[in-house]
Parts: C-alpha cells; sequence; structure tokens
C-alpha cells in the first residue's frame, strides 16, 4: 500500500536491509530511494544516510563496502549462515517432526537471513529410509510436559498403541494415566517423558507421540526421593527398554573401546581383561533392548558378572536360538 507517513520510512529501510542485503548483496543509497519511491515514500540521499546511522545507533551492523559505488549490507545476524543450515539439516531429518511441521519450521528459519542466503536454505536432507511421524500433535504435546514441568504439575493423558492392522488403539480400553513429569529425553530419534507412575510406585517413561490428550492438573508433582540425572537414565535404557537395573561388568575386546566410550562417556569404569580385552562396569536395565545390544558383538562380548545377569542374557541367547531350531526352520 502507497503512503506518504516519514514515520515508516526507517522500518522500510530496516527491512530492506534485513530482507535483501547481505556481503554479497549489498544495496546502495540511489536503489534505497528508488524502493522507498515505489512505496510512496519520498526521500532525500542526505536522510538516508542519517537513517543507516541511527539504524547502527540501534543496534544493526550495517557495514559501507567502498567501491566504484558506497554500498551497504548488514553483516551480522542472531544466527550465521552455517548456523541456520545446521538447525535446517537437523529440522529436515528429524524424525519426530512431521513433514507438514518441518516445512513450516524451515520457513521461519529461511527468515532469519537474506532472501538471497535463503535460497540456500531451501534444501533437502535425505537420511536412508527416513520414516516421518504422522501425528502432528507432538509438537504439542511437548510443549505441555515442558509447562507442566515448569508449574510443578501433574499430567493427564491416554496413551497409544499400534494393533496388527496397522492402526492406532488406546492401550487399556483408554484408561487415563496420571503422572508426575520429570524430564524429556530426546533418545534413539524420540522423545519420551520421564515421569513417576504411581501404578508401578517408581519412573516410568513415555514415547510422546504415543501420548492423546494430554491435560495440566491442579494436583503438584510429587517430589523426587533423589536427585534426576537424565543422561546417566538414557544411557542405562538401552532402546529405552525399561528392566530390572543392575550394576553389571562385560568384557569386550580391545578394539570396541571406542563403541563403549561412545555409549557410557570417558568416565565408565574400565581394566584390563585377559590379552586384548577389557572389562567395563556399569548399571543397566537388564531388558530385551541391553540384550539385542550386547549380542551384535558376537563372540567379542561377554557378560562376566553378576551370576544372574550372566543367566538371563544366556537364557535370552539360548531362546532366540531356539526360534532357529529344527523343525521350524523352513529355509
Amino acid at each position: 500500500m502507497r503512503t506518504n507517513n516519514q514515520k515508516a520510512k526507517l522500518l522500510h529501510i530496516a527491512r530492506m536491509f534485513w530482507e535483501q542485503t547481505d556481503e554479497a548483496h549489498p544495496l546502495t543509497v540511489p536503489q534505497i530511494i528508488e524502493q522507498l519511491r515505489v512505496l510512496g515514500v519520498r526521500a532525500e540521499r542526505r536522510a538516508i544516510y542519517d537513517d543507516i546511522q541511527t539504524l547502527r545507533e540501534l543496534g544493526m551492523d550495517i557495514v559501507c563496502q567502498k567501491g566504484k559505488t558506497f554500498d551497504y549490507f548488514l553483516a551480522s545476524r542472531t544466527f550465521e549462515l552455517p548456523e541456520l543450515k545446521l538447525l535446517v539439516d537437523a529440522v529436515q531429518s528429524s524424525k519426530f517432526l512431521t513433514e507438514k511441521k518441518s516445512a513450516q519450521l524451515i520457513e521461519k528459519l529461511e527468515s532469519l537471513t537474506s532472501r538471497p542466503q535463503a535460497k540456500q536454505l531451501a534444501r533437502q536432507v535425505y537420511v536412508s529410509h527416513r520414516v516421518k511421524t504422522m501425528n502432528e500433535s507432538i509438537y504439542y504435546n511437548v510443549d505441555q510436559i515442558h509447562m507442566a514441568i515448569g508449574a510443578d504439575k501433574q499430567i493427564a493423558f491416554q496413551y497409544y498403541e499400534y494393533t496388527l492392522d496397522k492402526q492406532l488403539q488406546f492401550k487399556r480400553d483408554g484408561e487415563v494415566y496420571t503422572v508426575s513429569p520429570y524430564q524429556l529425553i530426546w533418545e534413539d530419534e524420540n522423545y519420551y517423558l520421564v515421569a513417576y507412575h504411581p501404578r508401578y510406585g517408581t519412573l516410568s517413561h513415555f514415547r510422546v507421540d504415543k501420548m492423546a490428550g494430554i491435560r495440566l492438573l491442579d494436583q503438584p508433582r510429587r517430589p523426587l526421593d533423589q536427585p534426576f540425572d537424565a543422561g546417566e537414565y538414557a544411557k542405562r535404557m538401552f532402546g529405552m527398554f525399561a528392566g530390572e537395573q543392575q550394576n553389571v561388568q562385560v568384557a569386550f575386546a580391545a578394539h570396541l573401546i571406542g563403541v563403549v566410550i561412545d555409549r557410557f562417556g570417558k568416565e565408565i569404569v574400565t581394566a584390563p581383561w585377559k590379552d586384548g580385552w577389557f572389562v567395563a562396569q556399569f548399571q543397566t536395565a537388564l531388558s530385551p533392548g541391553f540384550f539385542a545390544w550386547l549380542m551384535q558383538f558376537g563372540q567379542q562380548a561377554e557378560m562376566v558378572a553378576p551370576v544372574p545377569a550372566r543367566r538371563a542374557f544366556a537364557r535370552a541367547l539360548a531362546q532366540t536360538l531356539a526360534l532357529y531350531a529344527p523343525p521350524r526352520c523352513q529355509v
């Protein structure tokens, strides 16, 4: 809309610098004057110089580039282009965001830089066989949970599970779960809520994308018995499978030290074992997730102690092997 309102001139110029300029795409004063004319705002060269100085004083890092002409551009922003590229890649490849929400967030990220640079952000990051969630509500579930944690309140929700015909249905005939939320954990490309569940009298975790109808309640959360360390909790829950917590000792072939450190951190207790091996001591949940993680190393990892945990792992191996024993094996 055309206007002669001079008060809007400074805002128009600020928008030009924000949307159009970067080091490779500067503006000259005549170009600024022409764009203002199209907008119906009269401006003189000297006034533009004063306006640029005012914008600098207000915090805009407008730089003058001297060549055949005096060119001006916005030199720094809240996010630099490489940072925005990283954020766009994370949003595009994120499993928990729907395609629609990913596109919306990327469009907003593009608005944080100039239009020419934004074209570099309009790219696709392909991850092999990436499955994007179909649950649009997860974005708002996370927000609701953060609100509850900040307000120190319990929440109520229903919980989904898949049926054999690939449909979602509520667990426990639509039972409403009431829990005290403590922490959100990002693990294996999924969001999990760690909360106290009164039915079990201990901490439980729930996939956020399978939660529905989250409501904040008036009741305060149950206080934690001891400080909660989200990082340690996630380390112990392989694939976020629950199980009895045990201190275990596992022997690994020496070349797997990097794998162990990647999983547990440099603080994990290790010691030499037999030639070419070391033993690691850590706490974990004796769960199918942990056993599956250990199985992948085959004969290059051995559960050493305690004996009950070693036996539990042996039973899991035997039960798996039994599935492939004759006469069931038809291949």
